[in-house]
């Protein structure tokens, strides 16, 4: 893996965990999943000292991505998506109010992400991979032995499918075909709480594992 260093930055009501990551060889950084406390992140950011490349975001959720317009008028550029979440993005004011929530402004979007489209970064790539099921556009970055996995799967459980759009028999696939598969060691970094690994949750996880 390129020599990248990587910043957790758990923001907002729901503690979603943002993630920062920044090449000192090339002095580029990219955030992903902007989702709240947008001056947090900005400091975050700036503080590396390198320029940011990209917003990403693994799936189109409010917590993951209300933030983004904010951070938009600080740096001209669009949040990376997959076009399936784009609904969930454009109608983010709406699903926050029924929340109780006080509404953010949805980001201007690019919605480029896609299967096995590699993202150049710094002096290597991040790999994405589309993994349905929480949402029907979300996706995971592979960062070496890293993977930001968003809400697919956390230590011990898995992301809500009881919301439109999601699917329990599409979020299960997605684990076992696009995540178990990788190497037992490999470092799952979520949307919510703390680290875990694929051998960890293919084995012990109740909601998806390989015992049963």
């Amino acid at each position: 893996m390129p020599d990248w260093n990587l910043q957790t930055l758990t923001v907002g009501p729901l503690q979603m965990n943002a993630y920062l990551v920044w090449s000192p060889a090339t002095s580029e950084a990219i955030l992903v999943d902007p989702g709240a406390e947008p001056e947090t992140l900005r400091a975050a950011v700036e503080a590396t000292g390198c320029r940011l490349q990209h917003l990403l975001c693994t799936h189109g959720h409010f917590d993951h991505v209300g933030a983004a317009a904010d951070l938009q008028r600080i740096w001209n550029l669009p949040l990376l998506c997959h076009p399936a979440d784009e609904p969930l993005i454009h109608a983010m004011p709406q699903i926050q109010a029924a929340y109780g929530l006080p509404a953010t402004k949805p980001p201007r979007l690019a919605s480029e992400l896609a299967h096995r489209h590699d993202i150049s970064f710094g002096d290597g790539s991040i790999g994405v991979y589309h993994v349905p099921g929480h949402s029907p556009g979300h996706v995971m970055f592979v960062l070496g032995g890293d993977v930001l996995v968003g809400d697919c799967v956390f230590l011990g459980s898995v992301g809500r499918t009881d919301l439109p759009g999601a699917s329990f028999a599409e979020l299960s696939r997605s684990i076992r075909e696009q995540i178990y598969t990788l190497p037992d060691t490999t470092r799952l970094l979520p949307g919510h709480g703390p680290p875990t690994t694929v051998g960890r949750e293919k084995n012990t996880n109740p909601f998806v594992n390989l015992r049963r």
